[in-house]
């Protein structure tokens, strides 16, 4: 799913992906002399996107729209995506791949070496993007802080699952609680917000600079979960596990009001 690619790949952790390509086109001997190659640049299409908007929401930083050409928002005139990976083999025609912002199934139209004298620009200056992260470094303006309950929910999740989102959670809300679409924070009545992580949500209270996390939720109702049809929902077993212990809507009351049990 697209919420499991990383974000700017070159912070993602460690992970091995796979780019096939087509046999019968003579790509075997296209991929010699890759060897000694650290990475490599990957020219591909955002297939899954349609549409584009002049002025867009950055996931990070402040609350504000951007031109989108200042921006590396996926929804494009013309959605090209462009990423440098590590090479960590070639495997006849299959590229083996570290950390990747892209989705299985993506179309890739061409790949080249990174050659880091032509590349990169360390000194260059990005404008705003400098400034965001600026702030970025500075120290989280939220003391974020799991409820009994969804403390609770999280370790259950970790211990038999092996499924931990709580580090990124407190991450986003620390920095900033506020709705925000691209973050996957809204509203859900006066008092409390949810937010999407991945498959799971959160729903949290904001007192000052406080943030309460309450309560930890499968994002998917039983209704597509049960669907065999379904196929690429994930952790789905571990969501039909979490809503048996913690079956949906057993802690909301009234519009969007939330109550811990």
């Amino acid at each position: 799913m697209k919420f499991h690619a990383g974000h700017q790949p070159s912070a993602a952790g460690e992970e091995r992906n796979e780019l096939e390509l087509l046999a019968g086109r003579g790509y075997e001997q296209a991929l010699q002399d890759l060897a000694g190659v650290e990475r490599v640049w990957l020219l591909w299409w955002f297939h899954r996107n349609a549409g584009w908007r002049p002025l867009v929401l950055p996931p990070r930083g402040p609350s504000r729209r951007r031109g989108m050409f200042a921006t590396r928002s996926p929804h494009r005139p013309n959605p090209l995506g462009l990423t440098s990976v590590r090479l960590l083999g070639v495997e006849g025609r299959r590229l083996l791949l570290g950390p990747c912002d892209l989705v299985d199934g993506t179309p890739v139209f061409d790949l080249k070496p990174y050659v880091a004298a032509y590349d990169a620009f360390p000194d260059a200056r990005a404008g705003w993007i400098d400034a965001m992260e600026a702030e970025l470094r500075e120290p989280a303006r939220f003391a974020v802080r799991l409820s009994d309950a969804a403390d609770a929910q999280a370790r259950w999740l970790r211990e038999t699952w092996d499924i931990d989102f709580t580090a990124r959670l407190i991450e986003l809300l620390s920095r900033d609680p506020a709705p925000h679409r691209t973050r996957r924070i809204r509203r859900l009545g006066p008092l409390q917000s949810e937010i999407g992580c991945g498959a799971w949500r959160a729903v949290f209270a904001v007192d000052k600079a406080n943030v309460s996390v309450l309560v930890l939720e499968a994002a998917y109702p039983m209704k597509f979960l049960a669907r065999s049809d379904y196929t690429e929902i994930p952790d789905r077993e571990a969501q039909l596990a979490f809503l048996a212990r913690w079956p949906a809507g057993g802690w909301r009351t009234g519009k969007g009001n939330a109550v811990t049990r």
